[in-house]
């Protein structure tokens, strides 16, 4: 995309280029989600299970990968707006260098502590096994995962989204074919179950980084990757981490909110803690084709705070609120109307679906009122507020929700928990809209102050 596009194009068609295929990539993302979680459930309730408990420490390693790498997208949109090329490549080229490190290191470490994590919520040794043998395959491909992610940061920070699209399309789409065929053992595949949905879902993020390089060897971008432009390291490392560690935890309190959510429902009886896993995989579906709208909307945010397009960054947030309202509000009709549905792709026990229908109906009486602080949270890692955006987060995963669970669990039971999700929304979304409105009339001050530096 052209730079003057970025500041001087008409904001609606501008905005739904940026978005629109993110959200289709996100889509993409969230079928695959309900496909892998579909094959793995033929396998059983205990299979499913296993990969409830181990979704907060897979979701803690991709909210390490993910939050990073929007503090490489937003200083490289920042450098790119104020037109200072060569920190542009100095950001891209140190983020993806560190991407790799974070993908070793919290890979190991997520093998090493699976066992004894999912013990702290069962002594069913299937139900462990399973999720040993799941993390094993999966996290070994964390540095691909995380050297994926970093590429799509930086073709998302110079507008490059229809490549992204492709790219997650062709690694999801890879993954849902394997799924079965590496479950279930189809033609010269051998059957390997849990291995088999972690190596396909590993072999899909190889697709994709693949596809990446390829195109960025093919086709230069406007900025350059290279080793020999990681000069002052710390410096530009600070100011990516300075973004990134705040959206990190931003992504990542959704892993300590499921894991305190489970322990609280563990109490009343198992088959709550696998409705809780499937409402998880669900909510992709809305929160995803979000994020898809948050990450097209940062860039133009990034741009034309560092070019000093304030009246835009206000109409940019103005309208993405608009865009999110209108997809929680199709989550919610469908959530109250047929919630049975979508439950009975994961299990034929009756017991759970009717659980499952009752929680999601609860839980969907907040999908609404969270698009302001999805909106708020996404606009200020865009304008380089970490800080503001985290403690937006740490209201919605941990300050809100996780008291009100422990309050209304003994008051309504099981059901106490769901309630804890919409109540948390609706306090959320005020303090998320009065800490924007606060935040975003100070940016033309601290852009300033950066980009004389």
């Amino acid at each position: 995309m052209q730079e003057n596009a970025m500041k001087e194009r008409p904001l609606l068609p501008l905005i739904l280029t940026m978005t629109i295929p993110m959200m289709l990539s996100m889509l993409v993302n969230s079928l695959y989600n309900i496909v892998d979680s579909f094959f793995v459930a033929k396998m059983g309730e205990d299979a499913m299970t296993s990969l409830s408990l181990v979704f907060p420490i897979q979701n803690l390693i991709g909210a390490a990968a993910i939050g990073y790498g929007v503090g490489i997208n937003a200083i490289i949109s920042f450098y790119l707006g104020a037109r200072k090329q060569d920190q542009a490549d100095q950001a891209a080229s140190l983020g993806m260098r560190l991407s790799v490190v974070h993908g070793l290191v919290l890979g190991l470490l997520g093998t090493l502590v699976m066992p004894e994590f999912l013990r702290m919520f069962t002594d069913n040794p299937q139900i462990i096994s399973y999720g040993v043998r799941y993390a094993a395959v999966a996290f070994a491909f964390g540095f691909v995962s995380n050297a994926g992610i970093a590429f799509e940061k930086v073709f998302q920070a110079v507008g490059q989204m229809n490549v992204t699209v492709v790219s997650l399309a062709a690694g999801c789409v890879f993954n849902i074919v394997m799924d079965p065929i590496l479950i279930f053992g189809i033609g010269i595949f051998p059957k390997m179950g849990m291995e088999g949905a972690a190596l396909a879902t590993g072999l899909g993020q190889l697709v994709s980084l693949l596809i990446y390089c390829v195109r960025y060897h093919d086709h230069p971008l406007p900025v350059h990757i290279g080793m020999h432009r990681c000069k002052d390291d710390a410096r530009m490392a600070k100011r990516i981490y300075a973004v990134g560690i705040p959206a990190i935890l931003n992504l990542a309190l959704p892993s300590l909110l499921i894991t305190c959510l489970n322990s609280i429902l563990a109490k009343f009886a198992p088959v709550y803690i696998l409705v809780l896993g499937i409402y998880y995989k669900l909510q992709t579906f809305l929160y995803l084709p979000s994020s898809g709208i948050i990450q097209g909307m940062r860039p133009l945010l990034g741009y034309n705070y560092g070019a000093g397009e304030y009246g835009r960054v206000k109409k940019i947030i103005g309208i993405v609120l608009v865009m999110i309202l209108i997809l929680m509000s199709a989550g919610t009709i469908l959530f109250m109307v047929c919630p049975g549905w979508p439950m009975g792709l994961f299990t034929t026990s009756q017991e759970t679906i009717q659980a499952g229908s009752k929680a999601l109906r609860i839980i969907a009486a907040g999908f609404i009122v969270s698009a302001v602080s999805i909106t708020a949270s996404g606009a200020l890692e865009g304008l380089s507020k970490g800080t503001q955006s985290l403690w937006i987060s740490l209201f919605r995963y941990v300050i809100l929700i996780i008291p009100a669970a422990f309050v209304l669990s003994h008051l309504f039971g099981a059901d106490g928990v769901f309630h804890a999700f919409w109540v948390s929304e609706v306090l959320s979304a005020i303090i998320a809209w009065f800490i924007l409105k606060k935040a975003v009339p100070s940016a033309s001050a601290e852009s300033t102050a950066i980009a004389q530096e």
